[in-house]
């Protein structure tokens, strides 16, 4: 009889064994299924033209975003993956200039069609009358604001690897347009040692008044007053102040501005990009009490000065089971009513020609400097996280600089220069969080956690390194997850998500 029930006890443990994986499977299937974004990292077989209703987060590249009513409008630059053998030719298709795109959710983007069907014939005939008869590229980095019921769309034309640019304005009543052309805000050639193009506008909430900032690789970054009734330059044909500059100017990049301001902090954050955007793009950030500055990084130096500045809050990334991203620069930042988002392309390796949108959540340090989560934003609910959801393998990645293997050109990966290898990338590497509080094992390395922080104490460096912690989705493994960010001590991010290990 007792043989009878210890059998019985096992069958009846095996069973239920049997169930709790069986649920403990749907419900991840299930949390799958709702949470999933559905969304391909990889977007060659819809590249075609004929596919364009059909791109949402595909070929974005210089996003900026403002939400209006129901939706998020996103405006970026026309750049378009062109993989071979496929046509971008069409009869009854007009590729114009800025695309637009929409969305409830930041997640899933209806593209909406292009924002101008052309360049303005004046300003065409500009470019070519400073640059020697060369047309321009086209429509680069708009920026999209609001002035009381009026729309504002900056936008810049160029001509690559020159400083004969022009920065215009367009206005309507709508973010879906029609756009009215107001003419130039400023414009350069090659007599000026600044760059008219990636213009974004800072606003000082206390008075209204308004600066254009903008530049690129020739000479930094400017600050110009603008004429907030009209949204053009308060003094036309002046070109502003320099207000960041960088190390090796002469031979590497940084341009992209970005200029938001936190009211909780009281502090201007202007956003720049570094680096090749074929590459090792990345964001960095200073602040400042005032719109026009001056802006100081995390070490407490001068932006305008000539010298690299931290933190820096992205940078090429690979994480397991997924080739990898480089290109992750020219930012855009949203404050949605107190919660901030950053916005910026994402080119997927291994070819990295491939441009998606990459929208991620920013959390603030309690040094008050702005890091993004490691993982792209998708609407997950935000429960607390206690000391037993620590517990376990976490996939880490530390950003540093990664070195350029081939000379650039401009700043940039000449054609050509570019070879898929995973030593290009931050890579990650994993971090076991135990229960007795070490890391790893290391007794000198221990975590413990605050609230929404984690902080991790090196005794033996004297360190605390203090990171956010979220709920997220885990967009390589597809599964939800738990994520932290912050910032070194070297004025790196640093990045982290939980993971299942096979």
């Amino acid at each position: 009889m007792e043989k009878v029930r210890v059998v019985l006890l096992s069958a009846i443990m095996i069973v239920a064994t049997i169930f709790m994986v069986s649920c403990n499977k749907q419900q991840k299937e299930s949390q799958k299924s709702i949470y999933a974004p559905g969304i391909k990292d990889n977007y060659r077989d819809i590249a075609g033209i004929r596919h364009y209703k059909q791109w949402g987060t595909h070929n974005v590249h210089d996003p900026s975003c403002i939400k209006a009513g129901d939706y998020y409008y996103l405006f970026s630059t026309d750049a378009i993956y062109h993989p071979r053998g496929v046509s971008m030719k069409s009869d009854s298709i007009h590729i114009g200039n800025i695309q637009v795109r929409r969305s409830k959710d930041l997640v899933h983007w209806q593209f909406m069609g292009w924002a101008f069907t052309h360049i303005p014939d004046n300003i065409v005939q500009y470019i070519k009358n400073v640059s020697g008869g060369k047309k321009p590229n086209g429509i680069w980095a708009p920026y999209i604001t609001k002035f009381g019921d009026q729309f504002r769309l900056y936008y810049a034309v160029s001509v690559f690897g020159a400083n004969t640019s022009y920065i215009g304005l367009a206005t309507s009543k709508s973010p879906m347009g029609p756009w009215k052309q107001m003419g130039s805000v400023v414009k350069t050639d090659t007599n000026n040692v600044m760059n008219a193009i990636d213009p974004t506008v800072a606003k000082d909430p206390n008075n209204g008044k308004e600066w254009l900032i903008y530049g690129s690789y020739f000479n930094g970054i400017y600050c110009l007053p603008l004429n907030s009734a009209t949204g053009l330059a308060k003094n036309p044909g002046g070109h502003g102040k320099l207000i960041a500059k960088r190390a090796n100017g002469d031979t590497q990049i940084i341009e992209a501005p970005e200029v938001i301001y936190n009211s909780k902090l009281k502090k201007y954050f202007l956003f720049v990009s570094y680096g090749p955007l074929f590459t090792h793009y990345n964001v960095r950030v200073g602040r400042a009490d005032k719109p026009d500055g001056p802006y100081y990084d995390f070490y407490g130096h001068n932006m305008a000065r000539p010298q690299n500045n931290y933190p820096v809050l992205t940078y090429a990334y690979r994480f397991r089971n997924h080739p990898g991203w480089a290109g992750v620069g020219h930012c855009g930042v949203l404050d949605d009513n107190g919660q901030y988002f950053m916005f910026h392309q994402g080119r997927l390796a291994p070819g990295n020609e491939m441009m998606d949108l990459h929208v991620r959540k920013i959390f603030w340090t309690p040094s008050g400097w702005p890091v993004v989560s490691p993982e792209r934003y998708d609407a997950i609910p935000q429960t607390p996280i206690t000391q037993n959801d620590i517990k376990g393998k976490w996939e880490q990645i530390n950003l540093h600089t990664i070195k350029d293997t081939v000379k650039l050109w401009q700043g940039q990966i000449p054609p050509g220069g570019w070879h898929y290898d995973t030593t290009e990338f931050d890579n990650s590497i994993i971090k076991n969080y135990l229960s007795s509080g070490m890391i790893d094992g290391n007794p000198q390395e221990t975590w413990k956690l605050d609230g929404k922080h984690l902080e991790i104490i090196n005794s033996e460096k004297e360190d605390t390194t203090i990171l956010t912690v979220s709920n997220g989705w885990d967009w390589e493994n597809n599964r939800k997850t738990i994520v932290y960010t912050g910032l070194g001590s070297n004025g790196f991010s640093i990045w982290g998500k939980k993971v299942e290990l096979e």
